[in-house]
C-alpha cells in the first residue's frame, strides 16, 4: 500500500509532537502524518514499570523509549527555560528566537494541564547557593525550570494526544526502514513494505532511532558533524544531603572543570525523593531517574547522574555506538544495571549482596546487580567522577559517604549531528531534522521548540506558494 501527504513526521516524540501540533493548527488543511514505531500514549508500557518483572525481557520495539511522547514520556517531566543547556539550537538561531519557542511550547503545555509553578536562579537564596558553589569551583547554570512529575507527565500527553488525534493522522508500530528521494519529494519504506509518499519530510527519531537515522542520511550524501557522547553513572544518596539545593532551584545544574584531566563533569537530571529506573536502547541497558509530584509516590532517596562530556575529531565518526559499547560493558557484567558502593569502588573492593545488604542507603532499583564500575568504565571518566564527587561533598556533605549509590553506566545517546541550514533543513531540499536523534536538542524544551521551528517554516513557505 502507497500512501501520498503533505507532510510526514518519523518520530512522535518531544520535537514531532510540537511540530504535528504547529502545522495542523497553521495548515489545518493539509494532510500530516505522524510515524511512529511505537505504540500510542495509552497502549505503550514497559514490563519493569508496571511491576511485572525485575529485569528488561528485550521487548521488540521499547515501550519506555518508543511511542507517543518519546523516550520523555517516562520522565519527571523537567522543563528547562534556557539556552544554557539542552541543546544547541543558538547554533541556528538567536537567543530571543529560542527562548521565544520555548515559551510558546510551555503554553500549549499549560494549556493541557501543565503546572505554572517555576523555580528560578534567579531567587536570592539560589543566587546566595550559586555563590557558595563558585567557593568550591562549581559553577551553578542559570535557568529557570518546572517540575511536570513523572505522573503528570503522562496525563499532559494524553490531553495533547487527544487534541492532535482530530488533526493529524498518526501510525503506530509503524517503523520507516528506508528514506528515498523521489521526483516530488520523498518516500517513506516501512517496515512489512507499505510505502508513504510525502513533499515535506520531518525527521525526529529520537534518540532509539539516531543510530538508524545516521546510516540513513549518510546514504542520502548528507554530511554529519562529529557530536558528543556523555557517560557515567547515576548517583543515589539520601534526599538529606541536597535538600539544601533542591529546595531551593529542583533542577541545579553544576558544572565542574576536573584538574587531573581538565575535562567537563556535571550534574544532570537530577529527581529529590526519586527513583533510579532502566531503560532499554536497542538492546543496551541503561539507567536513568524520574520523580513524581505525589508526596505519597516519593522515595527517601535524591538521584542524579554525573557524565563526563566526551566530544571527539576526525576520522572517528561514530559517537553514538562508543556510548553503546560502554554501556554494554555493565551489561555483560551485570546482565544489566550495575550498582556499587562509593567506599567500595575508591577501596578497589568489589560491592556484592552482603556489602550492598549492609548500606544504609537502600536501592530504588532492586534489580540492579552489584558489581564493580572500574570494569565497566575508562579510567578516565572514573576518575573525573570520583573527583566530582569530592567537590559535591564540600558543598553538600555526605555525597561522598560510603554508602553513596552509584549505578552504571548512564550514557546520553546523540546523534551525529547534520548539516543543517538555520531553518533546520538538511542539505535536501524539504527535508528537515529536529529533536535529540538529530544532534541538535537534548531535553524536553528544545526538543519542543525545534519542531515548532520548522513547523512554521513550512507553514511559511506553503503560503508563499499559494496555500
Amino acid at each position: 500500500m502507497r500512501q501520498n501527504v503533505d507532510v510526514a513526521i518519523i518520530g512522535s516524540g518531544e520535537a514531532g509532537i510540537y511540530a504535528a501540533y504547529e502545522l495542523t493548527r497553521l495548515c489545518p488543511d493539509r494532510k500530516v502524518l505522524v510515524l511512529e514505531k511505537g505504540q500510542d500514549i495509552y497502549t505503550r508500557n514497559c514490563p519493569i514499570v508496571a511491576g511485572k518483572v525485575k529485569e528488561c525481557v528485550q521487548c521488540p520495539v521499547c515501550g519506555t523509549m518508543c511511542g507517543f511522547g518519546g523516550a520523555g514520556a517516562f520522565s519527571d517531566g523537567k522543563f528547562n527555560f534556557t539556552t544554557a543547556f539542552g541543546g544547541w539550537l543558538t547554533d541556528f538561531m538567536d537567543e530571543e528566537e529560542v527562548m521565544g519557542l520555548i515559551g510558546y511550547v510551555d503554553e500549549i503545555n499549560v494549556h493541557h494541564g501543565a503546572t505554572t509553578q517555576v523555580y528560578s536562579t534567579e531567587s536570592p537564596a539560589a543566587k546566595a547557593l550559586a555563590k557558595r558553589a563558585l567557593e568550591f569551583d562549581l559553577h551553578l547554570l542559570q535557568a529557570r525550570c518546572k517540575h511536570l512529575g513523572t505522573e503528570n507527565n503522562l496525563r499532559i500527553l494524553q490531553n495533547i494526544y487527544e487534541d492532535l488525534r482530530e488533526r493529524a493522522q498518526f501510525r503506530f508500530g509503524a517503523e520507516v526502514e528506508h528514506i528515498e528521494r523521489v521526483e516530488e519529494g520523498y518516500r517513506l519504506t516501512l517496515k512489512g513494505g507499505d510505502e508513504v509518499d510525502c513533499r515535506w519530510l520531518i525527521a525526529g527519531p529520537g534518540r532509539s532511532g539516531a543510530e538508524w537515522f545516521a546510516k540513513e542520511c549518510q546514504g542520502l550524501g548528507i554530511k554529519l558533524i562529529n557530536n558528543q557522547v556523555d557517560i557515567g553513572v547515576r548517583v543515589e544518596l539520601p534526599a538529606q544531603v541536597f535538600e539544601h539545593i533542591t529546595d531551593v532551584v529542583y533542577e541545579s545544574k553544576l558544572v565542574y572543570r576536573t584538574k587531573g584531566y581538565g575535562d567537563q563533569v556535571r550534574t544532570f537530571c537530577m529527581n529529590p525523593y526519586g527513583h533510579v529506573v532502566a531503560e532499554n536502547v536497542e538492546g543496551i541497558n541503561t539507567v536513568n531517574g524520574h520523580s513524581y509530584a505525589d508526596p505519597a509516590l516519593q522515595s527517601k532517596n535524591t538521584n542524579f547522574a554525573l557524565l563526563v562530556s566526551n566530544r571527539f575529531t576526525e576520522p572517528f565518526n561514530e559517537p553514538y555506538r562508543y556510548g553503546k559499547h560502554i554501556a554494554s560493558l555493565s551489561n555483560m557484567l551485570a546482565g544489566g544495571v550495575l550498582v556499587q558502593r562509593f567506599g567500595d569502588l575508591v577501596a578497589g573492593i568489589r560491592t556484592n549482596e552482603h556489602r550492598l545488604g549492609k548500606s544504609f542507603t537502600r536501592p530504588t532499583l532492586t534489580a540492579a546487580v552489584p558489581g564493580d564500575l572500574s570494569l565497566a568504565l575508562p579510567k578516565r571518566q572514573l576518575d573525573d567522577i570520583i573527583e566530582m564527587i569530592y567537590q559535591l561533598d564540600k558543598l553538600a556533605p555526605g555525597t561522598a559517604n560510603y554508602d553513596t549509590l552509584l549505578y552504571g553506566a548512564e550514557v546520553k545517546f546523540y546523534s551525529s549531528r547534520l548539516s543543517l541550514s538555520s531553518e533546520l533543513e538538511t542539505e535536501l531540499p524539504g527535508f528537515f531534522a529536529i529533536g535529540d536523534g538529530a544532534g541538535v536538542t537534548r531535553g524536553l524544551a528544545q526538543a519542543g521548540a525545534s519542531g515548532v521551528k520548522v513547523a512554521r517554516v513550512i507553514a511559511g513557505r506553503l503560503e508563499r506558494m499559494g496555500g
